[in-house]
């Protein structure tokens, strides 16, 4: 009995120091030589790769990424497509038909590995759909490199989704996603989910890319370009280096990103400026009449840097560019593709916003997006809304920047088909569900803190988990840790029911009864999220008074808020059904009572948290 006491104990010590150990990340260098053959779409690639191994675990096999494999008839991505039907990405699909489908036979994605090495020696490999795993001729230890080199060849598919050839706008290729990448590995594990046309997740790494392209070609990517003066479109005057196929090379290089993409055409335009402490931006684009609001961009792109590393944390690499190309907008590692033919300066910085702003959430606090999407396209969206509520005041001023992503997830709501954001974005049933799950409630996740806890104290924790985490792999735990040493509040049941519930908020005043100098005000909770209330009232004066009602769970009341000063009341329990107020006012004295004057509270049904004294 005591001999196995003593290796259960010895067990959960063992457990506890693994689940307690010190934080570690992956790290690789890239080496590419790639030549380009444009008029086929197609290329050859050849690959050094300098693999670290940071983790306390020895690896026996390594996983890379083949994006472009799910690009074909019957792949994973096009069956998926498929059984969703309707309700699937409405890019990937048309009346409910893929359009994976349909792609040519000479224009199906494709990279072909010809082999693979590891310090010299070939490799053992499977092709799984887009995921090859590799088996290894000697292990990999703990704190320890190794290198692989690799050759393959690569058809450059239709473009379907974010990648591809001859994009809608007529750009000739977008390469996203487009070489062998090396999958993440963390304590989780393997991060190898199949690319089903969601998001993706990688290593920091750094790159050095040679392209080979016919010499008329302009390109785009993220990172350095190491000679403008050997290329078109980057320096006035070029002096060209053309081999005997009439091509020239492009050098590019990147430190610690995740990611390399570029674009080619022959009609791209370039112009480029310097953001006062922050980036130098290039603007990457078909010079055309459909894309003529671009040459506006550039005071707003310079107030955008501005606002995003004063209140987010600082733009850690030199350069940015924001290059024509894609399917709507997806970022990557010092880049972004968009569509580029906006109607007006406030759409296309819309979309330049949110992507731009993927640089924080998904490039420099580089959270797993298949598994925590939310993370990524909330916190992302946050941002968005934040800047372009200041680069784009309302005529109308609202009392919140986030208040129409509210409304939209409150008319979500009544439709019946909410899926929890904790659900791993591929595995989502519905196109729309997904977004509101991810894009939507992730929003509203911050929005909800700020109500919970107080905007300062929001803005604080922000800025400590860009602090503690830039350059990292965070977590959802992590975050919350901050939040909760920031605020001095038990947040986990909040983060429980927004991320991993669907159930609602629902608050309303169900009845106000007067004395001769107060009155008393009833409030019921018809929701299953319970959530702190703030009250206020408004006096025959046009005085607003506030009230804050804690609810039990945080333990720890919030004390400032910059929506106005505020007195706080005994908290509700969250079991009780019931909370009355009796605040020392007349009904003479009293015009108006309300939940929320903020209107930050995500309440599905706000027609009741207003009373008007009559």
């Amino acid at each position: 009995m005591k001999r196995s006491f003593a290796i259960l104990f010895a067990f959960i010590i063992s457990q506890f120091q693994a689940q307690q150990g010190p934080y570690y990340q992956q790290s690789a260098k890239y080496k590419m030589d790639i030549d380009v053959n444009a008029e086929k779409f197609t290329y050859e690639g050849k690959q050094t790769l300098d693999y670290k191994n940071n983790s306390p675990d020895e690896l026996n096999v390594v996983y890379f990424h083949l994006y472009w494999n799910a690009f074909k008839p019957n792949s994973m991505m096009d069956q998926r497509v498929a059984g969703q039907g309707k309700n699937g990405d409405s890019r990937l699909q048309k009346d409910g038909i893929s359009r994976l489908a349909s792609i040519p036979k000479n224009q199906e994605g494709a990279q072909n590995i010809h082999w693979i090495k590891q310090n010299g020696k070939t490799l053992k490999y499977e092709i799984q759909e887009t995921v090859m795993k590799v088996y290894l001729a000697e292990s990999i230890k703990p704190n320890s490199s190794t290198t692989f080199t690799l050759e393959w060849d690569a058809v450059i598919p239709q473009q379907i989704r974010r990648s591809g050839r001859n994009n809608r706008e007529g750009v000739d290729m977008t390469m996203t996603q487009w070489y062998p990448k090396i999958a993440e590995y963390d304590y989780d594990g393997w991060a190898t989910f199949d690319y089903i046309g969601r998001e993706f997740h990688a290593p920091f790494a750094d790159f050095e890319v040679n392209i080979k392209i016919n010499k008329d070609y302009i390109i785009g990517a993220g990172g350095i370009l190491e000679n403008p003066g050997g290329v078109n479109g980057y320096q006035e005057k070029s002096l060209l280096t053309v081999d005997k196929n009439n091509k020239v090379t492009w050098k590019w290089t990147a430190k610690n990103i995740l990611d390399f993409a570029w674009a080619a055409d022959k009609d791209y335009i370039v112009k480029s400026f310097d953001v006062p402490q922050g980036p130098k931006v290039f603007l990457v684009y078909q010079n055309n009449d459909k894309t003529k609001v671009w040459e506006e961009a550039q005071p707003y792109l310079t107030k955008y840097y501005q606002l995003m590393n004063a209140r987010f944390g600082k733009y850690v690499y030199p350069t940015y560019s924001f290059i024509q190309g894609g399917d709507g907008g997806m970022e990557y590692g010092m880049c972004t593709m968009i569509l580029g033919e906006a109607q007006d300066i406030e759409g296309l910085m819309g979309l330049m916003a949110h992507e731009g702003a993927h640089s924080w959430y998904q490039q420099m606090l580089a959270t797993n997006e298949p598994m925590r999407p939310w993370m990524d396209e909330g916190f992302t969206s946050y941002a968005e809304g934040y800047v372009m509520n200041q680069l784009f005041p309302p005529a109308q001023e609202l009392p919140n920047p986030f208040v129409n992503s509210i409304n939209g997830y409150r008319n979500f709501i009544k439709r019946g088909t909410e899926e929890p954001a904790v659900w791993l974005g591929d595995h989502h049933d519905n196109g729309t569900s997904y977004t509101y799950a991810s894009y939507v409630k992730g929003e509203l996740y911050l929005v909800q803190l700020g109500y919970i806890m107080g905007e300062q104290n929001l803005a604080e924790t922000l800025k400590q988990y860009y602090d503690q985490w830039v350059l990292k792999h965070p977590s959802d735990r992590d975050f919350l840790h901050i939040a909760q040493k920031v605020s001095g509040m038990d947040l986990k049941w909040f983060h429980h029911y927004w991320i991993n519930t669907t159930k609602t908020i629902d608050y309303a005043i169900k009845d106000v009864k007067y004395d001769a100098k107060s009155t008393t005000i009833t409030l019921v909770n018809n929701g299953q999220v319970p959530m702190p209330v703030d009250l206020s009232v408004i006096t025959k004066d046009n005085k607003l008074v506030n009230y804050q009602i804690p609810m039990n769970m945080t333990h720890t009341w919030k004390e400032k808020d910059i929506y106005g000063e505020f007195k706080t009341m005994p908290y509700w329990p969250w079991t009780q059904k019931e909370y009355s107020i009796t605040v020392p006012y007349s009904k003479s004295q009293l015009t108006g009572i309300g939940i929320d004057f903020s209107q930050r509270l995500a309440d599905v049904n706000p027609n009741d948290n207003f009373f008007e004294v009559k």
